[in-house]
């Protein structure tokens, strides 16, 4: 999952980069409403952890400003605001989810897995696919019962089809999806990993469209 990290309180965002980088996320930061407003604008993320206190431009205008354009990435809004008006006002503008601080970083995890899995028409928490099944939460992988270990890029794309397996995935939504954007990003890296998790899981597990992308087998 790429995730957009919106918090202007420097240590508490370094903790929690530190927790979603842990749990498997790809983090990008904004420390302003402003930056994060073109940020979401120019970007594609899975989800947004957003806090209404924001120098530049509010919490609250950066979603209605995201809201007003038809961007609909799932948003988590994280603020020290916690009476029921606050709250009220943000799920109005557009939020899906609401944590009042202080909180723990596992449960932003947990509420951050819990709108992918709605924004992708399922409440499931294990995704499953014949034989195949991963479970998000402990970063496990198994066919037929056996475990099989992968790696945190392995397992990110294998996760991003899986949540996906109606439609092709291109190469290039696959790298915006695993990657932040300071990492180095290159197409053959796609195809690596997807060569390691045929390997791995089996060559019909991930089938290759010829000039469209990949899809689960």
């Amino acid at each position: 999952m790429h995730i957009l990290l919106v918090e202007d309180d420097r240590e508490l965002s370094t903790r929690l980069t530190r927790s979603l980088s842990e749990a498997g996320f790809a983090v990008d930061i904004a420390y302003d409403g402003l930056s994060a407003a073109e940020m979401g604008e120019a970007q594609s993320f899975d989800a947004v952890v957003l806090d209404l206190g924001l120098p530049e431009m509010s919490g609250l205008e950066v979603l209605r400003r995201w809201r007003r354009a038809g961007i609909n990435t799932p948003v988590l809004v994280l603020t020290a605001r916690d009476a029921w008006p606050e709250r009220v006002e943000g799920l109005n503008a557009g939020a899906d989810d609401y944590l009042g601080k202080p909180f723990q970083t596992m449960e932003v995890v947990a509420r951050l897995r819990a709108l992918a899995r709605r924004a992708n028409g399922t409440g499931a928490t294990l995704l499953r696919h014949g034989p195949l099944e991963l479970d998000p939460s402990s970063a496990t992988v198994t066919i037929d019962g056996r475990c099989i270990e992968l790696t945190a890029r392995e397992l990110g794309v294998l996760r991003y089809l899986m949540l996906r397996t109606t439609r092709i995935v291109s190469q290039r939504e696959l790298i915006d999806h695993i990657y932040a954007m300071d990492d180095q990003r290159e197409s053959n890296t796609i195809e690596v990993y997807v060569a390691r998790l045929r390997r791995k899981l089996g060559r019909e597990t991930i089938r290759t469209i010829r000039g469209l992308g990949y899809r689960m087998g």
